[in-house]
């Protein structure tokens, strides 16, 4: 018996060609669009360079520590991503700073202005320093002091909560404290630490020299004084004695240690 033929269908792929016409009608207007982007990224990096910041309000940081907190990352310094970036947005999560807001002036200009928490004092507890505000409320915790704010000590106090007062007695303390902080700003002295003493006498230490205050009683008259007189005492040291210090009286005394 002769064998079958196995038959077979033959297919054939259907092979669809492009022309060099449309290639090109495609090629074409992605080049145009990526050379109009390229000369807009250009433009936009030649002509939004941040050249000129104003930093305002700080005390805490340098300007320019405020300036690479503000203008991080790769277009850090163009004011064009700035402006979009801080848009009715303030920086926040700052230790010691309650905002910061940014304002672009022009291309090339931009000013930075820091809120920072109106601290008080600090004081020592575990290893770290808690820093307070007129309220006596404990706003940040750090390993590092800071320039201008004095430590106080003679506090009485069992423990210390982050965001919460201080845990005194006598809460109107705190309000002693800022005013004191105050004055010495105003009259441009250097205090490192403030004492309250259990008899409700106060204590100002200047490096070598130890100011006794006595009560609270005429004390900006009395820290006034001061920016006169602690010019004389440098190099010495000892205690300053001013607790009866009255603008009638003027009794002031020196002893040495």
């Amino acid at each position: 018996m002769a064998e079958k033929k196995s038959k077979r269908k033959k297919t054939y792929k259907k092979v669809n060609y492009v022309s060099a016409g449309t290639v090109w009608k495609i090629i074409i207007p992605v080049m145009v669009l990526l050379i109009v982007l390229s000369a807009g990224y250009y433009y936009i990096i030649s002509n939004y360079t941040v050249t000129t910041v104003y930093v305002e309000g700080n005390v805490h940081y340098t300007n320019e520590e405020i300036m690479d907190m503000v203008m991080e990352g790769y277009y850090g310094n163009n004011s064009l991503f700035l402006s979009f970036k801080y848009k009715d947005k303030s920086i926040r999560d700052v230790p010691f700073i309650e905002k910061m807001d940014v304002s672009v002036l022009d291309p090339h200009t931009i000013k930075i202005e820091v809120y920072e928490k109106a601290l008080a004092g600090y004081v020592e507890y575990l290893d770290r320093y808690m820093y307070f505000d007129k309220d006596g409320i404990v706003v940040e915790s750090s390993t590092e002091k800071t320039a201008g704010i004095p430590m106080v000590t003679g506090l009485s106090f069992d423990y210390v909560i982050l965001y919460q007062p201080l845990p005194v007695e006598d809460a109107d303390i705190f309000k002693d404290i800022l005013s004191i902080t105050q004055l010495v700003n105003k009259y441009d002295l250097s205090v490192s630490r403030i004492y309250f003493g259990s008899d409700a006498t106060l204590t100002l230490y200047f490096e070598n020299v130890r100011v006794a205050l006595g009560n609270r009683t005429n004390l900006e008259e009395k820290i006034m004084k001061l920016q006169y007189m602690l010019p004389e005492l440098e190099g010495k040291s000892g205690t300053l004695r001013m607790e009866n210090y009255t603008d009638e009286t003027k009794s002031i005394t020196f002893e040495p240690d």
